[in-house]
């Protein structure tokens, strides 16, 4: 009798992973989940090889490094002025979960939305503590973990810090200057509260007594068709986004030549 078949194969099989919540403290995770999707929105990779992950965006205007060699190192998200937006930047600590840096990342590749922005909102759904501390708009999570604080100067200039900290000192810290776009922070504020945890593999969860874990097992084929699922998504929207400029009709009429005339060859 001929054997069974199996269709699988050792180099697939079921290995172990952990979600982890809440997801501010489940540690930085694989950066790829950022420089992958920002690949396939269009943009550049200027990293060196074995160097510091450095993307740039289509227009050159934007920019996101990942460098983990310098003190402190973490994440730099920078926008270049552009007309009647100024310079921006936002620095995130080399534990930021990269699902949250993703929040922000990946809004760097979508059209602004009409409506305005409200970075409490995402918190104020998911039952964060709002409350004024001196001169600064505090919102903690529930469990006290993680922040986000608002400071407004005298001259109108508004800054925002945001991190997460365990009670034995482990985490990480974020802040953005004056002028970052305000949709920017609400999309990394909505990642923050997100109630849902985040996949860690094995020998990469935190040591923390304030994080719970589920031990699930994942064939490496499905985590990489999880991945690929982001990137078709990113490839789709930005050839939506460009199919969309491109059938755009023209805003200026065309220049016009009296009969008659001639046009003089320079």
């Amino acid at each position: 009798m001929k054997k069974k078949q199996h269709d699988w194969s050792p180099a697939d099989q079921a290995e172990q992973h952990y979600l982890v919540q809440p997801r501010t403290l489940a540690g930085g995770g694989d950066i790829r989940h950022v420089s992958e999707f920002l690949r396939a929105s269009g943009w550049r990779d200027r990293s060196r090889t074995g160097g510091p992950l450095r993307m740039e965006s289509p227009d050159r205007t934007l920019r996101v490094a990942f460098d983990p060699y310098v003190l402190p190192g973490g994440w730099t998200i920078h926008g270049r002025a552009n007309g009647p937006n100024g310079e921006w930047a936002a620095q995130l600590g080399e534990r930021t979960p990269v699902e949250i840096v993703a929040g922000l990342t990946d809004a760097l590749t979508r059209p602004r939305a009409a409506h305005a922005p409200n970075v409490w909102a995402p918190l104020e759904e998911q039952q964060w503590d709002m409350r004024f501390e001196g001169e600064n708009y505090v919102a903690t999570s529930p469990d006290g973990t993680a922040w986000m604080q608002y400071h407004q100067s005298t001259d109108g200039s508004a800054i925002w810090w945001t991190g997460a900290k365990d009670k034995q000192g482990n985490g990480w810290a974020a802040h953005f200057t004056p002028n970052t776009p305000m949709h920017l922070v609400q999309a990394f504020s909505a990642e923050l509260a997100g109630p849902e945890p985040v996949m860690r593999p094995r020998g990469h969860v935190p040591l923390s007594a304030q994080i719970r874990t589920w031990s699930v097992s994942v064939k490496p084929s499905r985590l990489i068709a999880w991945q690929q699922a982001r990137i078709t998504a990113a490839r789709a929207s930005t050839w939506a986004r460009n199919s969309a400029k491109g059938s755009r009709p023209r805003t200026t009429a065309p220049s016009y030549t009296p009969a008659g005339s001639v046009r003089t060859r320079r």
